[in-house]
């Protein structure tokens, strides 16, 4: 919503400061399983946003807490690793499996281990069109493991409690603005948030067109919300 491959939405850091100025409380939600949280929050402030670490929550800090206790196979991105503190990274005898952004392991699995996933998407956008994700090595583990993964980012409920508890808001005073019809508005809706899509990154009109969930609103980019928000 706020890039492409590392390239800002024009308007894009203005329009935060914008949100800021008129008194909203922002958190910013990401299902990247690539970059650390630092790594994102500084990559984000370069673009000329204003943010906290703490105002960015990522899928693998939600995996930490989601498996706290566990023994957990870590098949992520080496990246996120300091993201997963407080957990039991073990090489086998695994009570759960995380995947994102990484190979996979089936003997784990078999043996019983539960399957977590930081998420489920099909495709991520990039400055070279779209690419394939994580999406589909999850559904491929689970076919050949019989089981059914956990999902800890976006579209679970989970992951969106989680913002809100940060904010100290209720769902219904809360807006999720997003580029991903599925993941973003779906995920929102089934959690009671309202929802903007931007015309941006992910979006696609034959996609909005079949989702069975639609936004409050579609606006071009995050650079218009603020002007879009005075006028609800």
């Amino acid at each position: 919503m706020l890039h492409v491959s590392g390239h800002p939405i024009l308007g894009g850091a203005k329009a935060i400061a914008r949100l800021r100025e008129a008194g909203h409380q922002l958190r910013f939600v990401t299902n990247n399983t690539t970059h650390s949280r630092r790594a994102l929050a500084d990559e984000i402030r370069s673009f000329g946003v204003t943010l906290e670490d703490e105002e960015l929550q990522t899928t693998p800090l939600a995996a930490a807490h989601a498996l706290a206790g566990k023994r957990v196979l870590a098949l992520t991105m080496p990246a996120i690793i300091e993201d997963l503190e407080g957990l039991e990274l073990v090489g086998e005898g695994a009570d759960a499996v995380l995947l994102g952004g990484a190979d996979e392991s089936f003997a784990e699995l078999q043996d019983g281990a539960e399957l977590y996933c930081l998420h489920k998407n099909r495709w991520w956008q990039t400055s070279r069109g779209a690419l394939l994700d994580a999406g589909a090595f999850v559904a491929g583990l689970e076919y050949a493991a019989d089981t059914e993964a956990t999902v800890l980012g976006k579209p679970s409920s989970a992951y969106f409690a989680a913002a809100l508890e940060a904010l100290d808001f209720d769902p219904g005073q809360t807006w999720m603005v997003g580029d991903d019809v599925e993941a973003d508005v779906g995920g929102a809706a089934a959690f009671g948030l309202r929802s903007v899509l931007v015309r941006t990154g992910k979006f696609r009109e034959e996609a909005l067109e079949e989702a069975d969930v639609k936004p409050d609103g579609v606006i071009d980019s995050i650079a218009a919300l603020p002007d879009w928000l005075e006028l609800r």
